[in-house]
């Protein structure tokens, strides 16, 4: 799932061409289907005041209003619709992260064990505010370029 949000999202990330875009769009709605009733599940096990359970809640809610839209004619309308699903697609996987107990390695995207090394990572974006932030494999952190 991540590797389909940093298609479009990622630092590298450019403009698909018309087709490749429609089939990652769909991919990433199919991903959406997919995780939306896990995190509904988890979270619907947590107590009703509860912050984490309100936040995925909100997120699955948004995720399924995204579904039933589809994209403005146009190109630039289709890679905005797109982008939209995978940021959507984004904070789906860190709830469902956060619910699951689960730390994911930012650079090879797999679970990181608690027998295995891991180091923080924070990389501070030029505006000052972190770009991104959380959990490396000691073994991956030669694939993460610092800007």
């Amino acid at each position: 799932m991540r590797d389909s949000i940093r298609r479009l999202l990622g630092p590298h990330a450019g403009i698909p061409e018309t087709q490749e875009l429609a089939v990652l769009t769909g991919v990433l709605r199919g991903h959406i289907e997919s995780i939306t009733p896990r995190i509904e599940q988890a979270a619907l096990k947590l107590p009703a005041d509860d912050v984490p359970r309100y936040c995925a809640l909100a997120c699955v809610g948004e995720a399924r209003r995204k579904l039933t839209t589809t994209a403005s004619p146009g190109p630039s309308a289709a890679v905005a619709y797109a982008r939209r699903l995978a940021r959507s697609l984004a904070a789906l996987c860190d709830h469902w992260e956060t619910l699951a107990g689960v730390v994911m390695c930012l650079a090879c995207d797999q679970p990181i064990r608690d027998s295995e090394a891991s180091m923080p990572y924070d990389h501070i974006s030029p505006s000052g505010g972190t770009a991104l932030s959380g959990t490396l494999h000691t073994r991956c952190a030669h694939t993460i370029r610092r800007h």
